[in-house]
């Protein structure tokens, strides 16, 4: 197949999957681990390490270093959630029990993550190169009439990152690597607004008799806030191989910080009660809505060990910044609209990987991995919108290289997850128009990814 043909062939797929970005997050928190079919294969043990192939450069941009020829890279994960609200009960900070569905089976909707690499040589110690990612996301969606409406329905973070790296040897033993992320974000938040019990904390508070009674829990509007921006962010990274076979790799990405900016869209309802309190508070109006929200910073550890000619063992460890993520705050532009607040209150966090990569001849490689996602959610702050617990990887993965140039890869990945627990309570920071929320849920994950690696 010639050159031109297979710039082609990858550079379609290329333009046809980035709209894929995804939706929902499979890493602790909302950020996305799945970047690469290779890393799915060992539970991305090896990464920072550099032995991901050109893929690993997401994980380390000194990973660029280690091409030899120009080279692009598509890969294509598919996450398939089995995520089930298993029981729920709600009531209005009032005391009234709120009706409506309390279970349901498919919480977390199948996403397609694309990633794409590229990288050109320029001499011995310098290689050029570009990354396009979907580095975070997160989606979940309820019924409309579940019994925790006022607190969530929708949640929608899509997430599109272009990163252009270069890597520099220095001397032979030592490969660094940096770039430059340019990052787009966009959120959408739905969630079920509670009239009757405002309408009734209004009377209670003004004494004033409204012209339609408040029924708490059955009056209900919808409220819709989205936005958009582009922040900027570096990744930096190194891989030293002090002796043949050996190496260890350190990479650092940046937190990046946005203000996202749109519109907040408020549905009155049919009651007739949502148009009585916005009103008589000028509240409920549609406008422009900001909030702020900042990708947190890791900090990655690699090693890979080669032991005789064919198995290398590999281990990964990183720590992510999760602990600046201590609320969910939505500001209005509209003066009489109070700002909407969900306390998040998260912690840091650590992944742990091990597994191994083992080749049976020049054709086939087999890979096997395990790891550790803590998250990042504490007990007593877990929401609907992300009800996270802590996970445990086991995974597997072939590549196969049939002609000189080409390789593909795949990789699966099945993720047990504890059960949770959400626990709100009217008296929480922005709850009291949201109600007292207990909610069970039972998840687990299935994840396969598929690449395709051509060299010039």
């Amino acid at each position: 197949m010639s050159r031109l043909l297979r710039w082609m062939l990858l550079g379609s797929c290329a333009l046809h999957l980035v709209p894929l970005a995804a939706e929902q997050a499979r890493a602790s928190g909302y950020s996305i681990r799945e970047q690469s079919a290779v890393g799915q294969g060992s539970s991305f043990a090896g990464m920072t390490a550099g032995e991901g192939g050109l893929s690993a450069m997401f994980f380390n941009p000194a990973a660029l270093g280690f091409a030899t020829a120009p080279t692009i890279e598509q890969h294509v994960t598919l996450v398939v959630p089995d995520a089930e609200l298993v029981s729920s009960s709600a009531s209005t900070v009032l005391g009234t029990p709120i009706g409506g569905r309390n279970r349901q089976g498919d919480v977390f909707p199948d996403v397609g993550v694309p990633a794409l690499y590229a990288a050109y040589p320029v001499d011995e110690r310098w290689t050029l190169g570009l990354s396009v990612n979907a580095p975070y996301g997160l989606g979940s969606k309820y019924d409309e009439d579940w019994v925790g409406r006022y607190h969530a329905v929708k949640s929608k973070l899509f997430s599109v990152n272009a990163t252009p790296t270069v890597a520099y040897r220095p001397v032979s033993w030592l490969t660094l690597g940096g770039g430059i992320s340019a990052q787009y974000l966009h959120a959408e938040l739905t969630n079920a607004v509670d009239f009757g019990t405002i309408g009734a904390l209004l009377q209670q508070r003004t004494g004033a008799n409204l012209p339609i009674a408040p029924v708490p829990g059955a009056q209900d509007g919808k409220a819709k806030v989205e936005g958009d921006d582009i922040g900027f962010g570096v990744v930096l990274g190194a891989i030293a191989e002090p002796v043949a076979g050996t190496r260890l790799g350190v990479s650092y990405r940046s937190q990046i910080s946005q203000s996202l900016k749109g519109d907040a869209d408020f549905d009155l309802g049919t009651s007739g009660m949502g148009s009585i309190i916005s009103a008589a508070t000028g509240q409920f109006v549609d406008g422009g809505a900001r909030a702020s929200l900042t990708t947190p910073t890791t900090v990655s550890l690699g090693v890979s060990q080669a032991v005789g000619s064919d198995l290398t063992l590999l281990a990964d460890l990183q720590w992510t910044d999760w602990s600046q993520f201590d609320e969910l705050r939505i500001d209005f532009d509209n003066p009489a609209q109070a700002a909407s607040v969900t306390t998040q209150n998260w912690s840091d966090t650590w992944f742990a990987s091990v597994g191994a990569a083992y080749r049976l001849n020049e054709q086939w490689t087999l890979r096997a991995g395990a790891a550790f996602d803590q998250s990042p959610v504490p007990n007593n702050d877990r929401t609907p919108r992300i009800p996270d617990a802590d996970r445990y990887w086991l995974s597997a993965g072939v590549s196969w290289a049939p002609w000189q140039d080409w390789t593909f890869d795949l990789g699966y990945s099945h993720i047990f997850l504890e059960d949770t627990e959400v626990d709100l309570t009217a008296g929480g920071a922005g709850n009291a128009t949201r109600g007292n929320l207990s909610a069970n849920y039972e998840s687990q994950i299935n994840i396969i990814a598929v690449a395709a690696r051509v060299a010039f």
